[in-house]
């Protein structure tokens, strides 16, 4: 008969894995809930992986967060798709990457009293520098934070 051995456990939140692996990666159906459920991915991400950032700049990365992963439901996407997080945080600054089936590309468009929405960009580009890679299939919209020595910039 053969022992079985305990495996070693881990301290990381399910959504993280090992500090030195790849970025933690989620993956989102394309309704509106799915917002919610990013932001708190996010944070947990960033408080796992980047412990001493400001949380005024948490804060700012679930804000970004929200806005891009609404576009991309808005905009990027059709009843049934998905879309993927990606979340790199490092102590000095934090990389959202939010990719979605389409690729037609998002556009700060002017203010209008008129409108309700198209503002969601404008948010984007006060917090963080942002930007738009195509890939085979879709687009990725991403957007960087950066902090130091435990303040935002």
């Amino acid at each position: 008969m053969v022992a079985m051995q305990d495996q070693p456990t881990t301290t990381d939140p399910p959504c993280c894995p090992p500090p030195d692996g790849p970025p933690p990666t989620a993956l989102f159906a394309a309704d509106p809930e799915s917002a919610r459920a990013a932001r708190v991915f996010a944070r947990e991400v960033v408080e796992n992986r980047a412990p001493g950032a400001p949380a005024d700049s948490v804060s700012d990365v679930q804000l970004v967060v929200s806005e891009l992963v609404t576009n991309a439901i808005r905009y990027g996407t059709e009843p049934g798709d998905s879309l993927a997080l990606i979340v790199d945080a490092t102590p000095q600054r934090v990389r959202v990457e939010v990719h979605d089936p389409r690729r037609r590309r998002p556009a700060m468009r002017a203010e209008s009293p008129d409108r309700q929405r198209g503002r969601g960009l404008f948010i984007v580009d006060t917090l963080a520098q942002w930007g738009i890679d195509d890939r085979p299939f879709g687009k990725i919209v991403w957007a960087e934070l950066t902090w130091t020595n435990g303040e935002a910039p």
